[in-house]
């Protein structure tokens, strides 16, 4: 497991705990080794839910938006912790490669499929970066639902979904493949709503 990672989880779990209590369903359904876990995006807090949900054992590289990589000293901790940044609206080919260097070693990747926070009611097109990299690695998707309304001190409850292996036809899925998966994704993803309420 990545040492700073390691550090810094048990005061994020302490932090949320205390302020951002949580409830986990379905994190059975979450595999061993790689897998794409995607949620929907609303608040910053989002991966620290998900995080908290797997526990300590668990270690998750979290894709965020570049901007928080550039914040000083969090900016910093975070990369050393094994999140990295990837430039939104723009194919940033290094963020791609360690997306794919994490599942091709076994680990957890999680990312927002909308690509930015979405508030409820919105409307979002979901970008096609996970779908890519289940396709190419072999890992599962993993859909994830996350609550938009969240209340201090009050539990948020986190629902994971079953992993599955996305379908295609033809040796090498096409943009449309990748585009039906995705769009499929967030369906799984807003299904899971029910569960949480």
């Amino acid at each position: 497991m990545n040492k700073v990672y390691a550090v810094l989880y048990p005061i994020i779990w302490i932090y949320m705990k205390i302020f951002h209590p949580w409830k986990a369903l379905g994190v059975e359904n979450v595999p061993e080794g790689a897998a794409v876990m995607c949620g929907n995006h609303t608040t910053l807090g989002d991966p620290l839910y998900v995080v908290c949900c797997l526990g300590w054992r668990k270690q998750t590289h979290v894709m965020a938006k570049e901007e928080i990589m550039k914040w000083p000293v969090i900016g910093f901790l975070l990369k050393k912790a094994g999140i990295f940044g990837v430039k939104r609206g723009k194919a940033d080919v290094a963020a791609l490669k360690e997306a794919m260097r994490v599942l091709r070693a076994g680990e957890k990747l999680l990312l927002f499929p909308e690509g930015t926070r979405v508030k409820e009611g919105e409307e979002s097109e979901a970008r096609t970066g996970a779908a890519m990299f289940a396709t190419r690695t072999g890992a599962p998707l993993v859909p994830i639902y996350i609550p938009p309304k969240k209340r201090r001190f009050r539990k948020t409850t986190v629902v994971f979904g079953e992993a599955y292996y996305p379908e295609f036809e033809g040796r090498k899925p096409t943009p449309e493949d990748y585009q039906r998966i995705a769009d499929d994704l967030m369906v799984r993803i807003r299904a899971l709503g029910e569960m949480a309420a």
